[in-house]
């Protein structure tokens, strides 16, 4: 059923691709942001309580309706499941910016990519080349392409399913909305959210640069992740980025003095210097870095669901 639930979800997605404004996430936005306002009295516990209490809104009455559509049909359980792994895979959440970055690099208009590229990272684009776009681009796809696809994968198979992947999409945003605006940077109140969210990321983040590997270069992959990986300030960006990078050859991550300004995914930095004295393999972004970053998440995706279809039929057959 897993296998089929996100098959039909993918393919969903690809037909109707869900807008980021959708009332759902919109919901899902104010009630972190009510979360906050109720709960924050500047103190980590009590950031604790409101991400356990914001996940026990959401997760609950997904598993409950879960439950009752199990026992009404195996088919309204499958309905419900591609319905959940619709609403939080994002495979097109992202692809609408790469790609008309991609085209604008394409006929030359680095104007309108580094408009695009800012729309898309909120940093200031004003005076990149050609590589910077293109290696800003390549990132924050690969970590999208994580995110919002191979993280949710590894969550809804669990034994708590639909639940499971809620929870990971719900994970990541409160980490993020709860650090990174200007009233709670380096707040008591969001230090849980980011423990929790990297322990909930440990093993997907891992999973999802193993896969990297092995449809990429794979020598190069395994190499630039034991050498490389920790220089970057998040340990799940780094890890990822630098298989990424090492998998199609390029040289991923910026100088590390510009990492306190740059969050999240733009804080995934690295101290390029460095990494050219030691031989990290790989030349810088081009604009056909952004095709071989379309195929190599593309031939991930393939992987995770030939690697899901086995897992189902060894299931059925047991």
């Amino acid at each position: 059923m897993t296998f089929f639930s996100i098959l039909f979800a993918l393919l969903l997605e690809q037909l109707k691709p869900l807008r980021a404004d959708n009332p759902m996430y919109a919901a899902a936005k104010q009630l972190a942001a009510r979360m906050e306002a109720t709960f924050n009295a500047g103190e980590e516990r009590h950031g604790r309580m409101a991400w356990i209490v914001t996940m026990l809104v959401l997760m609950g009455p997904t598993l409950f309706v879960y439950w009752l559509c199990l026992k009404v049909s195996p088919l309204a359980a499958l309905a419900w499941n591609v319905l959940i792994a619709y609403l939080t895979l994002g495979f097109r959440h992202y692809s609408h910016y790469f790609s008309s970055i991609q085209i604008a690099l394409n006929s030359g208009d680095e104007t309108t990519a580094r408009e695009l590229l800012g729309e898309w990272t909120r940093q200031n684009t004003a005076g990149m080349s050609v590589s910077d776009i293109s290696r800003i681009a390549v990132e924050k796809a690969l970590i999208a392409s994580h995110r919002n696809v191979f993280g949710v994968f590894f969550w809804f198979v669990m034994p708590i399913g639909p639940a499971g992947a809620i929870m990971y999409r719900v994970a990541e945003y409160l980490a993020r909305a709860w650090n990174e605006p200007e009233h709670l940077k380096n707040e008591p109140f969001g230090r849980f959210s980011t423990k929790a969210f990297y322990w909930i990321d440990w093993v997907p983040a891992r999973l999802t640069a193993i896969a990297f590997a092995i449809v990429g270069n794979f020598e190069d992959a395994v190499y630039a992740w034991r050498n490389f990986a920790h220089r970057w300030q998040d340990e799940a960006v780094g890890i990822i980025l630098s298989a990424g990078g090492g998998a199609m050859g390029l040289r991923l991550g910026t100088e590390r003095e510009n990492a306190a300004d740059i969050p999240t995914i733009d804080a995934a930095t690295v101290d390029t210097t460095s990494i050219e004295a030691e031989g990290l393999p790989g030349e810088e972004a081009t604009t056909r870095a952004l095709q071989s970053t379309v195929g190599l998440v593309w031939r991930a995706l393939l992987l995770w669901m030939l690697l899901l279809l086995l897992l189902s039929i060894a299931v059925w057959l047991g």
